[in-house]
């Protein structure tokens, strides 16, 4: 009994805190951004991309299915980088070429991955990670929190550079953090490609994919991702000064979510489980790194 009660204020405590964080982080890296009225722009995201999230829980749960959750993370990637482009505008606040290139390089990848991940969901049918989520309504909510809280620290680093106003030329740092941001771009995208080409043969049903990219990485997409945020930071970086450099957590905030809570972990075991005792997926765990590529 003591168990069942302990484990929905668990997630209700997690959500709290998830959203405490992210007004933590937004307050301590807003001085110096552009305000409208008593708010930073940098903090309206944040309530933003909560409100979303917490509002399309609800049919989430009602209905019982995951199939808008990747989408609704994307939709609110755009709709929060929209936004705040539109307010320096309507504020007169300058939009200078870092600030282009970034939120063109954000709406690139969240257009191009929310796409992808949401014609995967409707053709595989579902999304295997919620097969246990759905029916806890605690437990759901937490990943609905989860997820606005992801779009909002990804975009931390980001959010301070679009909306500072220290601005500076976009100098060999911010061509580095671009480069750093279309490889990794261009890393995960080919990951994907090649592994939807893989499952789309049938004469693969039931088996891993050791080819291309991934036979350098059990997880080249996920590497990618890292390091595209990785650039965008780089990218950044230039006009940061004082608390606002505590936005970087941005790319260290991504590996540790996608290697160790919603990515990595969770693909590793669930292989495991199923080609755990074959010997050819056990010289593969032998021979192929886990996430950085072997040259």
């Amino acid at each position: 009994m003591a168990k069942s009660i302990l484990q929905p204020l668990t997630n209700l405590a997690i959500s709290a805190f998830t959203f405490i964080l992210c007004f933590f982080l937004g307050s301590l890296v807003d001085v110096g951004t552009v305000m409208d009225g008593d708010l930073s722009l940098i903090m309206t995201v944040l309530f933003i991309s909560f409100g979303i999230h917490w509002v399309l829980f609800i049919p989430s749960y009602v209905f019982q299915t995951e199939k808008f959750y990747d989408l609704t993370g994307s939709l609110t990637y755009i709709t929060v980088t929209i936004y705040v482009l539109f307010q320096l505008v309507q504020l007169n606040s300058p939009i200078d070429f870092r600030s282009a290139i970034i939120a063109a390089c954000i709406l690139i990848w969240t257009i191009r991955l929310g796409s992808f991940l949401f014609l995967r969901v409707l053709k595989d049918g579902e999304d295997k990670r919620f097969r246990s989520i759905l029916p806890s309504f605690t437990q759901l909510f937490m990943t609905w929190s989860l997820s606005a809280a992801w779009v909002f620290i990804q975009l931390l680093s980001a959010l301070v550079a679009i909306t500072a106003i220290s601005k500076a030329s976009f100098n060999i740092l911010g061509s580095l953090g671009l480069a750093v941001w279309i490889f990794g771009f261009v890393f995960e995208v080919v990951a994907d490609q090649q592994k939807t080409k893989f499952k789309s043969d049938a004469n693969n049903e039931g088996k891993f994919i050791t080819e291309g990219l991934w036979s350098k990485s059990r997880h080249p997409n996920y590497f990618g991702e890292v390091v595209l945020w990785i650039g965008v930071s780089l990218m950044a970086l230039p006009v940061m000064s004082g608390m606002q450099y505590f936005s970087l957590i941005s790319p260290i905030f991504t590996f540790l979510l996608i290697y160790y809570v919603s990515g990595v972990r969770m693909l590793e075991a669930r292989s495991n489980k199923k080609w755990g005792k074959d010997p050819k997926y056990q010289e593969y765990l032998r021979k192929t790194p886990i996430f950085l590529p072997k040259l």
